[in-house]
């Protein structure tokens, strides 16, 4: 192309003031073709003239050469030949002043600041006469969003540090106590949290920022606060200007709140269907009031809190009931009555379950002249499906009592309730009726369907009772047979369940633990309180079993204190053998 390109000037009239930097002209000559240069200095004045942005030329002496259109617009009542620090703020004078002066520090770049309530970035292009030409770029827009940006930034952080702090707590108390401390800490100077009322009462939570967090009990009035009524019913918060922050009664400023109250935001707490309560925000009167932005942000701060302290509150609810429900579900606790020791122990197949389908009941005889009930079964299944039927099969056995003695029509009546009963599992079970007399211990023991008892002898010898009969809830009529032992003193009955002889494990980790083993273990027991021979029996039944999984287990131990010394025949205990069955 040859040297055909080169920088116009732009002419002011009466002098040259550098070059265009904004809108340079090129002028170039083409093979056949060549521009007007006589037309190249009116080209750039025109455009320099319409230029979207300010732009202003300063002598060195800080006197304004020409203004653009659009500085015109910016700068109304400047004129040609006015002194710049008179019509711009002191952030512009002060910039050409040093760089017109050539001062070595003072850096050539950009600076920026606010004029007439915008922010502009100014740029400098310095001429070699000293004359400087200032493009004024507005920069307000761009600041808005950055700084937008940046709250909104901010604000997600919070959120995710409030969600991360409520979630670490399903107490009801110490959420409330979170809520209000981080409503104080990030969104107002103070803030109240005001749960649901119980009746005129209102259990109120106080943070103040950098205080600490209070919480009591009162009557207060909530149609006294503006929107805090509303807010207690769900419905949508009154907005902020609309309070009039004179009409807060004390009893909602937290102590050592400082000043008069300037601004308040009062949010309602969403909850699951139910209102979690109200939170209210403070700020003195020294603090900017809340902005459109920053109630927007309490709502949803509110939102957050109030579906925390929903959840709390539910997981409260829901562990009182299943607490209340689980005490009829736990297993009794035995010890010795009318002169008789009882033992037991469970463990369900979950370890972190505290039923299963495994139980045990007691019934104690109104005095030692009667006999006493003691049940233990296994229903089909394990976890707390199994559990609420033993619950029934505890209930309905109770309801029995009065029918103790026959243990047969007991089991029938058991039957029948289960048959008609929507749950489509079956139980095993023994019936046992101990009552002490002459200064031994007297059983009956019926088994439906179940492993039959052993008996541990004062030498040694374990004896099992011969007693059987069919499912309970499996079958139209029940068919069982009891079976009338006698414990001596010292002697120990023990019923237990096919978790304890099923117990899968052992050196291999699949070999059952087995009734010879638990015979073997009973024989070490000879002599053994019940509640010793309980204790050995899972030991060494959780030691067969290590870390591996297992089905419910349960163990009860019927024994016949020793009282005084034993009635030896040749040096060998007396022990009375099974009586007749029916």
């Amino acid at each position: 192309m040859g040297n055909c390109c080169r920088k116009a000037s732009i002419s002011h009239g009466r002098k040259v003031v550098g070059r265009a930097r904004c809108v340079p002209l090129l002028v170039c000559a083409f093979r056949g073709f060549s521009a007007a240069p006589r037309d190249a200095a009116a080209s750039v004045g025109a455009t320099w003239g319409d230029a979207p942005c300010p732009v202003l030329v300063v002598d060195r002496h800080g006197g304004l050469v020409q203004l653009n259109r659009a500085a015109r617009s910016l700068l109304p009542d400047a004129c040609d030949g006015d002194r710049l620090h008179d019509i711009v703020p002191v952030w512009l004078s002060d910039a050409h002043r040093h760089i017109a002066g050539g001062q070595p520090d003072r850096p050539r770049g950009p600076v920026s600041g606010a004029i007439d309530g915008r922010v502009f970035e100014a740029h400098p292009s310095p001429a070699a006469d000293g004359d400087v030409v200032w493009w004024l770029v507005d920069d307000t827009e761009r600041r808005l969003a950055e700084q937008a940006l940046r709250s909104a930034r901010e604000r997600s952080t919070v959120l995710a540090e409030v969600s991360s702090r409520l979630l670490s707590t399903l107490n009801v108390p110490r959420c409330m106590e979170v809520v209000a401390d981080t409503a104080a800490e990030y969104l107002a100077e103070a803030a109240v949290l005001v749960a649901p009322p119980q009746g005129r009462r209102h259990h109120l939570t106080y943070a103040r920022r950098g205080g600490p967090v209070t919480r009591m009990t009162r009557t207060v009035d909530a149609h006294g606060v503006p929107g805090l009524s509303e807010a207690l019913q769900g419905f949508p918060p009154v907005p902020a200007r609309w309070i009039n922050p004179d009409d807060i009664p004390d009893w909602l400023v937290p102590e050592g709140f400082p000043g008069a109250v300037g601004s308040v935001i009062v949010a309602p707490l969403p909850g699951h269907g139910v209102p979690a309560g109200a939170l209210i925000l403070l700020r003195s009167g020294t603090e900017k009031s809340f902005s459109d932005g920053e109630e927007v942000f309490a709502r949803l701060f509110a939102a957050r809190a109030g579906a925390a302290l929903s959840a709390a509150r539910l997981y409260t609810e829901q562990a009182a009931i299943t607490a209340t429900l689980m005490q009829e579900l736990l297993p009794p606790a035995l010890g010795r009555v009318h002169g008789v020791e009882y033992a037991a122990a469970y463990r369900p197949a979950k370890d972190h379950e505290r039923v299963g389908g495994d139980f045990y009941d007691f019934h104690p005889g109104a005095d030692s002249s009667q006999e006493s009930l003691v049940v233990l079964g296994d229903v089909a299944g394990k976890g707390l499906d199994a559990a609420v039927l033993t619950g029934k099969i505890r209930n309905t056995l109770h309801a029995l009592l009065p029918l103790a003695a026959d243990h047969h029509r007991v089991l029938s009546l058991l039957n029948g309730a289960l048959l008609t009963s929507h749950h489509t599992r079956f139980v095993t079970l023994v019936l046992g009726s101990v009552c002490r007399r002459g200064g031994r211990t007297e059983l009956r023991l019926t088994g439906a369907g179940h492993l039959p008892p052993f008996v541990v002898r004062n030498n040694g010898q374990v004896e099992e009772v011969r007693t059987h009969g069919t499912l309970v809830g499996a079958l139209p009529t029940v068919t069982a047979r009891t079976v009338e032992t006698t414990l001596a003193p010292g002697e120990t009955c023990l019923l237990y369940t096919d978790g304890i002889t099923e117990a899968r494990g052992g050196p291999v980790g699949d070999e059952f633990f087995g009734e010879h083993r638990l015979r073997r273990a009973l024989g070490e027991c000879a002599g053994m309180p019940a509640e010793a021979v309980v204790e050995r029996v899972q030991m060494l039944a959780t030691q067969w079993l290590g870390t591996g999984r297992h089905d419910d287990m349960a163990v009860l131990a019927i024994s016949a204190p020793r009282t005084g010394p034993l009635s030896l025949v040749d040096g060998t205990a007396r022990h009375p053998r099974p009586r007749r069955s029916r």
